[in-house]
């Protein structure tokens, strides 16, 4: 809200045109009851605050603020609430005042007093012929309106400057051309990119700054274009952007245009963290209290602590690529690139330029136009999966890479299937690169050897798909829950978090059962229930069967006791108690 004090020389001015021109004293206060201008004894107490700030007061400037409404005290020694002074007196010896309220807006934003010290001043407040009350209340329209006008004006300069942030803080350069194409205004990275500065783009002419560019058409047919790649020569210079250029306009007529553009390898790194970065795992996403894989996030987190090569080794589905970005934001890395490459799914004559990058001179191009895994992860991490599916000859530049000291930064975590001496036996990793990038070893568990954990990670992936799915599955049957912990997984964590999303897609109810796990677990159980149990007592193995048989006819009969009891011959009673006695849910 406007207020005086962003105007206290105009305020003094008025007062003291006002004690010229009408020869009595002049005091003006803000809404907080402060001197902000005035003449004799108010001009030495600028700053100061009239009636202590007591804005519930009763005196006569809080009276004033609070109704919005002038007042004219004649005989201010004989008014009781004129000051502190009261009835017989005042503080200064003022006789008499007129006093307006400053309004803006409907709001009362300060007071204009004219004070008499004298009969000769009272006698001049007091002519009607002159109009004094008129006077000043004219007097507060003025100071109203430039107060009005001040915070306009700071309005104004607040937005620029926001603008201006906002210009600044962007990563693209930015600059505004006139009508002509000539540099208005720009941005801090529209010099850094086109290396020179602000004071040279400014008032340079587009075609020196990109030759030939279409952004010159949008200028004539007001047709803007969005992430265009162009590719321009300045001098001994070669630039690569993607640009947008968007026409600005004044009712029909083309003002100008507002060119945005970026470095087309940063481009591509945006583009490869927006779909690789968007999930920070760290230790503390990882499922699993059992001893092996606490044992598997404590080496995680030595690991992070260095910056050497290391090599993750574990079955599929157990979580490789988790533990690497656990191990990259546990770093002092956290802050740069994860990047990942799956060379199992890159075909060999691809995977060369998919990790180095691709040279290509020819066709307008500058070399490494194309950037590699390795540029893109600069400063942080590269993961390399299926190291197994790396060619000899990739090897041998990577080993380059790691011994001879690039100038690029990049930690390299690879990882495997299979055991890491068999692939060094087998010929798979040459020895040399198997040594370098075994310099830190971490082997995950499979799931069958901490079956502890399988409860949690099936909890966490009930809620998991429940979100995705839009459903409300509570929980799993018993049954399902004994059979998920005692299944060995050959898939691990992966075909666990598959199974539980498919039973939350085929469930009927709230509850995972029987009939929502996959055939091929099925299919498995039914074996384990053949073969599993034949070294233990026979009454054991009995009992097992018994509570096989009665749970399939159950499933087979949509739980419907009676029709269960007379198939297998037995009465009501003797079936619940052996629900009871075989746990049967």
């Amino acid at each position: 809200m406007a207020d005086l004090k962003g105007i206290e020389t105009s305020v003094q001015q008025v007062a003291e045109a006002i004690g010229i021109a009408l020869k009595v004293e002049v005091e003006i206060v803000d809404n907080k009851l402060n001197i902000v201008g005035g003449t004799g004894i108010y001009q030495e107490k600028l700053g100061e605050k009239e009636e202590q700030g007591n804005l519930g007061g009763n005196y006569l400037y809080a009276r004033t603020l609070r109704t919005g409404k002038t007042q004219y005290v004649a005989d201010a020694v004989a008014d009781r609430n004129y000051d502190e002074k009261g009835f017989g007196g005042t503080v200064y010896g003022e006789c008499a005042e007129i006093c307006t309220p400053i309004i803006l807006k409907g709001k009362t934003i300060g007071i204009i007093g004219l004070v008499a010290f004298n009969e000769e001043q009272r006698a001049i407040l007091a002519d009607t012929g002159r109009n004094m009350i008129g006077f000043v209340e004219r007097m507060a329209d003025l100071l109203a309106a430039k107060a009005d006008q001040q915070e306009t004006l700071e309005n104004a300069k607040e937005s620029r400057d926001e603008m201006s942030t906002v210009l600044e803080t962007a990563h693209e350069g930015i600059f505004a051309l006139d009508q002509s194409g000539y540099v208005k205004h720009c941005n801090v990275m529209a010099a850094t990119l086109l290396r020179t500065t602000k004071k040279e783009l400014v008032g340079t002419h587009i075609s020196k700054l990109m030759p030939n560019s279409p952004a010159m058409k949008v200028l004539e047919t007001g047709r803007g274009y969005t992430e265009n790649e162009e590719i321009f020569r300045v001098g001994s210079e070669q630039y690569h952007f993607i640009i947008t250029v968007k026409p600005y306009m004044k009712g029909d007529e083309i003002q100008g245009i507002v060119v945005s553009f970026r470095d087309i390898e940063e481009a591509q790194k945006l583009v490869y963290n927006f779909s690789n970065r968007t999930v920070k795992n760290t230790v503390n996403d990882i499922i699993g209290s059992g001893k092996s894989i606490m044992n598997a996030k404590r080496q995680a987190l030595l690991i992070a602590r260095g910056s050497s090569a290391a090599l993750i080794s574990g079955e599929k589905g157990t979580g490789k690529e988790m533990f690497a970005k656990a191990i990259h934001y546990a770093s002092a890395r956290a802050d740069k690139p994860f990047v990942a490459v799956n060379c199992s799914a890159i075909p060999e004559n691809l995977l060369e330029s998919e990790i180095f990058g691709m040279e290509d001179a020819g066709a307008g191009r500058k070399k490494g136009v194309r950037a590699g895994k390795l540029e893109q992860a600069e400063g942080g991490t590269l993961f390399i999966d299926e190291i197994a599916d790396v060619p000899l000859f990739i090897q041998v530049r990577l080993l380059q890479y790691m011994q001879e000291g690039s100038p690029s930064d990049v930690r390299i975590i690879a990882a495997t299937t299979e055991n890491p001496d068999k692939l060094l036996r087998e010929g798979k990793v040459r020895e040399d690169f198997y040594y370098k990038l075994n310099v830190l070893s971490l082997t995950l568990p499979p799931l069958r050897e901490r079956r502890e954990d399988i409860r949690p990670l099936m909890r966490h992936f009930l809620n998991k798909y429940n979100a995705f799915a839009n459903r409300k599955i509570t929980g799993f049957s018993r049954d399902v829950e004994e059979l998920y912990v005692s299944y060995d997984w050959p898939g691990n964590v992966r075909e666990l978090e598959n199974a539980v999303e498919y039973g939350i897609n085929m469930a009927f109810g709230n509850t995972i059962t029987m009939e929502d796990v996959p055939s091929r677990i099925l299919k498995n159980e039914e074996e384990v229930v053949k073969f599993s149990h034949m070294d233990k007592p026979l009454s054991v193995q009995v009992k097992l069967y018994e509570r096989e048989i009665i749970r399939k006819k159950l499933k087979q009969h949509g739980g419907v006791k009676d029709v269960v009891a007379r198939e297998l011959g037995l009465s009501r009673a003797t079936l619940y108690r052996k629900l009871t006695e075989l746990d049967i849910d």
